[in-house]
């Protein structure tokens, strides 16, 4: 862990200001105060981006114009969901770019995964403090959403059920805010059947019918639903979270226990942990990050230490690296 160095140093918030159903920008001028408190006089740049491609762009030209040397580290903040978040991993991942991360969405499971604070002001204090802490990307590539072929994704990667009802939760949350993802998995067990995967996992091949099949570096998504409970953003690993059929009933026991890990627990639930991992199968389509991914075949692997980002001095993770 280091700490960055803020002297000359330009830092740039990129907000999504509607994140939140509006909760962004109601919030905006507590965290500029926060942010403005702590930093130079004249190193914070401010963008709000009217959409998403407005943000991409944004995150990238930030990256581009970073400074980093001896004496000053340009870094890079970004303000809402896990949409912008994600676009800030994929502009400063490989980069050595600090990135910080300000949750003011319905989700914020990246940031919840990381162990950053979901208070957006506690969170911009934590950029002020400038601890980092090198962390893994999920690295995945295919035929992607967008036509790309090559993505970072900080926290799961969702190809079955899990998919679905995030794609369903995205079109709900402004109607129903943090809600948005248990409704919609409720709507999605009505019709779901399980799913045949073709998988390879550290070179093992496996066929088998499954809810889901869950990748994943940080260990939430779907809006607090602990998919992962053992993952770790400095270890390596993919953690990979199987869930075997069951019958509808049985899944919908299962449900509220996904959002406090517990559902681990069942039989019907098999985990382990691998370096890389491919998956295919019919009809799969593929989420990451609260992101369309696109369908499948995915290749799939963890870039250890990868991300540069801003981590409380307290938090959980940092304490272990200071450990190893």
């Amino acid at each position: 862990m280091t700490k960055n160095t803020v002297e000359n140093a330009t830092t740039t918030l990129v907000v999504n200001p509607t994140a939140g159903r509006g909760k962004a920008l109601k919030i905006l001028p507590k965290v500029l105060n926060e942010l403005l408190r702590g930093l130079p006089e004249g190193s914070l740049k401010v963008l709000q981006a009217n959409s998403y491609a407005e943000a991409q762009r944004f995150c990238a030209e930030a990256v581009e114009n970073a400074r980093l040397t001896a004496d000053t580290r340009d870094c890079l903040v970004v303000m809402g969901g896990d949409g912008i978040m994600h676009l800030g991993i994929n502009a400063a991942g490989g980069t050595g770019v600090p990135l910080g991360m300000i949750p003011a969405g319905t989700g914020n499971d990246l940031c919840r995964s990381v162990g950053i604070p979901l208070d957006p002001v506690k969170a911009a204090k934590v950029i002020v403090d400038g601890h980092l802490l090198n962390m893994d990307l999920t690295s995945v590539v295919g035929k992607l959403a967008h036509g790309g072929t090559q993505r970072y994704v900080g926290t799961v990667v969702g190809t079955g059920y899990d998919a679905r009802v995030g794609i369903r939760g995205a079109s709900m949350a402004k109607a129903w805010g943090s809600l948005a993802y248990a409704v919609a998995a409720l709507v999605e067990l009505k019709s779901f059947e399980p799913v045949t995967y073709r998988l390879r996992i550290d070179g093992e091949e496996r066929v088998l019918p499954a809810m889901l099949v869950a990748v994943a570096n940080g260990g939430y998504y779907g809006g607090g639903m602990h998919v992962a409970p053992t993952a770790s953003v400095t270890d390596g690993l993919l953690n990979i979270t199987i869930a075997h059929p069951v019958s509808r009933l049985s899944m919908l026991r299962l449900l509220p226990k996904m959002f406090n890990g517990s559902f681990v627990n069942d039989p019907a639930v098999e985990r382990c942990t691998a370096k890389e991992v491919m998956i295919d199968g019919d009809g799969l389509v593929g989420l990451a990050d609260g992101e369309a991914l696109g369908q499948p075949p995915f290749g799939i692997t963890c870039e250890p230490g990868v991300l540069t980002v801003f981590i409380p001095i307290s938090d959980p993770l940092t304490r272990r690296r200071k450990k190893k």
